[in-house]
């Protein structure tokens, strides 16, 4: 079944990036556009300032549903990320453009499985056990449905736009939690995560940003939050500074402007000392520090999940 407007499509490749619009796409982003795109060679290849760039606005893992809303001669999809709230943008999820060829039909439905989902920041999937890789660079928190039982340390899995299952390494895989974390869980997930290279709109182990790194921790337990900072804050209860724990959220937002950056809480407050875990957009990477006097002058509440 072909792609059309106005129908629900999956993302078929590992990351897929979302484009502010195709004319945006800077020479340096072609690694992102191929199928499948090289991410990691995309980011290795940005400078600094070509890491923040505006042009990127999200990004979509292997499976990730998406509303198709225009289709162009030119190969270029607009879509709407249901996975990724963003009510300020568009109430059924996040809008931008990607390659139509990093999309494909959904699959029809089969019986209902609990999915499996990535707990590794990178696997391969295989078309036979232990054979060489036929999809790589799939990322932690991707989701993937089952298709049987284990065998010899390799898991079969669907993946989308291919008519057989591929294998995944049964110790990278984990049931989806039925159950809502604990924050302390998603703080330990997030935590290995310390050191990712901070990008702008970057949602994967390759490259992150503040928001993303926020929404992917929970996505992975199986909670969905928006994807941006000043939707995180709207979707989350405020605390009292000084009743944040471990796994709460700050925020910071300049005088009258509005939620530019977020946090997840590393440690309680020990008086006016407090630390947080974050992609953090000047060392350009994800650090475990105490809030700095910049930080300290622009933060504007703490908040639970």
């Amino acid at each position: 079944m072909k792609l059309q407007p106005g129908r629900e499509a999956v993302v078929r490749v590992p990351v897929a990036t979302l484009w502010a619009s195709p004319e945006a796409v800077r020479p340096v982003d072609r690694p992102a556009l191929d199928d499948p795109p090289d991410v990691a060679a995309w980011i290795a290849g940005m400078d600094r300032d070509q890491q923040v760039g505006d042009c990127v606005l999200t990004q979509l893992l292997l499976g990730e549903r998406v509303l198709v809303t225009e289709l162009r001669a030119d190969g270029w999809a607009h879509v709407v990320a249901l996975a990724q709230p963003a009510p300020k943008l568009d109430v059924r999820g996040y809008p931008g453009w990607l390659p139509a060829a990093q999309l494909s039909a959904p699959a029809e439905s089969g019986s209902p499985a609990t999915p499996l989902v990535v707990d590794t920041a990178h696997t391969a999937l295989r078309a036979v056990p232990d054979g060489p890789p036929v999809l790589a660079g799939v990322v932690l928190g991707t989701r993937l449905a089952p298709a049987g039982r284990p065998v010899d340390g390799w898991r079969p899995v669907l993946a989308p736009g291919r008519a057989d299952p591929l294998w995944a390494p049964e110790g990278d895989l984990v049931p989806l939690p039925a159950e809502r974390p604990e924050a302390k869980e998603v703080l330990a997930l997030a935590e290995r995560l310390r050191d990712l290279i901070y990008i702008w709109g970057g949602l994967s182990t390759d490259g992150i940003d503040c928001s993303g790194l926020v929404h992917l921790a929970w996505r992975r337990h199986g909670l969905t939050l928006p994807r941006d900072a000043d939707d995180q804050a709207e979707a989350t209860t405020p605390l009292a500074l000084g009743e944040e724990r471990p796994g709460d959220l700050y925020f910071f937002a300049r005088p009258g402007r509005r939620i530019h950056h977020v946090g997840i809480v590393s440690t309680e407050p020990q008086g006016e000392v407090r630390r947080m875990l974050h992609a953090c957009y000047v060392k350009r990477r994800v650090v475990e520090e105490r809030l700095p006097p910049d930080r300290e002058a622009t933060l504007v509440g703490a908040h639970r999940i």
